[in-house]
């Protein structure tokens, strides 16, 4: 959710704006690949469940391969379409889903992972903002 880190990655886009996914949560259960008990952001279908994110207009659909490389499909995630809300208006998005051979319900995120989405915070509710805030997690 960070956009600065989707600059830094050279992915291009034309405009931000919030989302929600309804029917879904926020799960750190994906496995981290580099620091062993922490977990990474993964969404879940569950019954009024409720996603913040952010959401990025590319320039073009192809753009979406770049984060494929750093979200490490097919490996680690699967990437999916869904339907999300953005300012009034339901829009199909591109997410990533941890595929179930790298999750683990015993993770926590790590303290700098959390600080990328937060970075995000301009597009999130208060109410997100302050449950990511309250989210323990690993150093």
């Amino acid at each position: 959710m960070d956009p600065v880190r989707v600059v830094d990655r050279g992915i291009r886009f034309t405009e931000i704006s919030s989302a929600t996914l309804v029917d879904h949560v926020l799960r750190f259960n994906k496995r981290s690949r580099e620091q062993k008990g922490a977990g990474h952001a993964n969404v879940v279908a569950e019954v009024g469940g409720l996603v913040e994110g952010v959401l990025y207009q590319l320039e073009t659909p192809s753009e979406i391969e770049k984060m494929d490389v750093f979200e490490h499909v097919p490996t680690n995630y699967s990437r999916e379409v869904v339907t999300v809300d953005s300012q009034g208006e339901e829009r199909a998005a591109w997410t990533y889903l941890a595929n179930p051979e790298v999750v683990s319900s015993s993770l926590k995120p790590p303290c700098w992972y959390l600080d990328h989405l937060l970075r995000g915070r301009a597009y999130l509710s208060d109410r997100y903002i302050e449950m990511l805030e309250s989210i323990e997690c690993a150093p």
